[in-house]
């Protein structure tokens, strides 16, 4: 079984890239951005967006990060038991250390961002466009061999979701999948979901 896991909303309490973007970035431009996203503009260009005008070195942003992140109660032990992938569209110059924080060691397949005065750039982890969703999305990151155990929260989150054998699902993605008929199964944190696939 492997087991691969969001980390924004899902892995934390709240979105750490939107916590970054309303505390340091520009207001306008990510509200521009979150109401573009679905309606024209695909994921990639709005976080692209986002980010350009952020000029926060990134250790005293994810310093911020360590004060004020929470994760979901039951997370280290279940990354424990599970040894779950962190699949994200977040950077792991900002996941990596808030696990630090929590002792938990698990395998990361992220973003980079590099930071410069022109703002925050993103480093893509995959370039290819989906063949099912048209995005440079999650998709193609998942496991090929054995059951897939997909845990998400969010728009990122949509098509690995459809194509995982089985989902857990919260908000957004919860929502988007009961409007398509498709089946998973809702959670609250990891205590839960390790009961479930225990």
């Amino acid at each position: 079984m492997n087991v691969v896991v969001d980390w924004d909303g899902t892995v934390t309490e709240r979105d750490s890239l939107n916590m970054v973007l309303e505390r340091f970035g520009d207001p306008h431009v990510y509200d521009e951005a979150e109401r573009a996203l679905g309606r024209g503009w695909s994921l990639r260009r709005v976080m692209d967006h986002e980010f350009t005008g952020l000029t926060t070195p990134l250790d005293e942003a994810v310093a911020w990060l360590l004060d004020n992140v929470r994760v979901r109660a039951g997370f280290g032990e279940f990354a424990s038991e599970f040894q779950p992938v962190i699949l994200s569209s977040s950077f792991v110059e900002t996941i990596e250390p808030v696990l630090a924080r929590e002792g938990v060691r698990v395998d990361v397949v992220a973003n980079n961002v590099d930071v410069g005065p022109e703002g925050w750039r993103i480093r893509w982890r995959d370039e290819a466009l989906c063949a099912h969703c048209a995005e440079a999305c999650k998709r193609a990151s998942l496991p090929q061999n054995g059951e897939v155990v997909f845990v998400g929260d969010g728009y990122s989150d949509r098509c690995a979701a459809l194509a995982a054998d089985r989902v857990f699902a919260r908000d957004g993605l919860a929502a988007y999948l009961t409007e398509l008929g498709a089946p998973y199964e809702p959670f609250e944190d990891f205590e839960q979901l390790a009961a479930a696939l225990r």
